[in-house]
């Protein structure tokens, strides 16, 4: 049996890492925390929790072989922590961290500890995505120049205004608005949407940021996003995002990688991917229609791989997850300081 715990039961959780865990044959479900004596023993008596606590340190003691750390973005370094050098192979949400330090820490933790270090990006497991980022790896439109990512999704009601999503009517929780519309935690559409686009264009071209500029719009938090990345080895990156899809609909999702033989034309939303080389020549890399709706599925099944012996399956490795909040920490602090460039913090040497 594998034992998992979960780490900050909030709606996200509740709607998706809890019943997709337990779905899965030979799990138990150990152990659950969160805040709110009345929220945790409606959570714990709904999914069959052998333990519940408000107390980390309490869920924590009973050496669960996997935690999903689901809280809010403020906390996600602290939890990961203790969960990791406690011996547990982690899944934890995006953002993995608010702070570029912090999060490669996390990294180093999990290789120290030999462990499974997972970020709920969930791009990562759509068919066909793992082929793709092959195909770049093999030179499929020659040396890697340039990408371009732009990212849309129907979040506005999340980062301002009261009510927020609909859908919120009908899960098990409400998220505190703060957790999205205040600053300090992390609030806004770069850390709560951009997490997504960047994580997926670093995992698919595998380049290596120096520096970002940037510039936003929207006030306390940022409602759009356009950046710019400086690479290793003087590739470009535009990233650009917004809260302003309808609800309902799957996030519009785009990114073009150019070459010196070629371009990949990728839209998620759309369902389609080719690959356009200079001699003419294109390869169709498409999946089935509507395959490439977000998966939920597949980050907590990479989980108990993992703590079975499986790592394979972890197509959002704690890596990318601390290059996207390198990326995303310089973006920010670009865009507070006018637009000036700003470092991309690499893992220390």
């Amino acid at each position: 049996m594998t034992r998992v715990a979960v780490i900050g039961a909030g709606w996200w959780a509740a709607a998706h890492h809890i019943p997709n865990i337990a779905a899965i044959p030979g799990v138990v479900l150990d152990g659950v925390c969160r805040l709110g004596a009345h929220e945790l023993a409606a959570v714990r008596d709904r999914f069959g929790f052998a333990f519940a606590s408000e107390d980390v340190a309490e869920v924590l003691a009973r050496r669960p072989d996997a935690v999903v750390v689901s809280s809010p973005h403020a906390l996600h370094h602290a939890h990961a922590a203790a969960a990791l050098d406690v011996g547990a192979h982690v899944l934890v949400e995006k953002p993995m961290t608010l702070d570029s330090a912090q999060a490669w820490d996390l990294v180093a933790r999990a290789r120290r500890a030999g462990r499974q270090l997972i970020v709920g990006n969930g791009y990562h497991w759509r068919p066909g995505m793992s082929d793709i980022r092959a195909r770049l790896a093999e030179g499929a439109i020659g040396r890697i120049e340039h990408a371009m990512c732009s990212f849309v999704s129907a979040t506005r009601r999340v980062f301002q205004g009261e009510d927020g999503m609909a859908v919120w009517n009908q899960t098990m929780f409400r998220p505190a608005l703060s957790t999205w519309q205040d600053p300090a935690a992390g609030g806004g559409f770069a850390w709560g949407q951009m997490s997504h686009s960047v994580a997926l264009t670093l995992w698919l071209t595998g380049l290596r940021p120096l520096r970002a500029g940037a510039t936003t719009f929207g006030a306390p938090v940022d409602l759009t996003v356009a950046g710019t990345l400086a690479c290793e080895g003087g590739e470009t990156v535009a990233l650009s995002g917004a809260a302003a899809w309808p609800e309902g609909r799957p996030a519009l999702l785009r990114l073009i990688v150019t070459g010196d033989r070629g371009t990949l034309d990728l839209s998620v939303d759309e369902h389609r991917a080719v690959i356009r080389r200079l001699d003419g020549g294109t390869e169709n890399l498409s999946p089935p229609p509507s395959a490439w709706s977000y998966d939920t599925v597949g980050p907590v099944h990479a989980l108990v791989a993992a703590a079975r012996g499986d790592p394979s399956g972890n197509l959002a490795p704690g890596e990318v997850g601390a290059w996207t909040v390198a990326v995303l920490a310089a973006l920010q602090a670009s865009a507070a300081g006018g637009g000036q460039a700003a470092p991309v913090q690499a893992a220390p040497a």
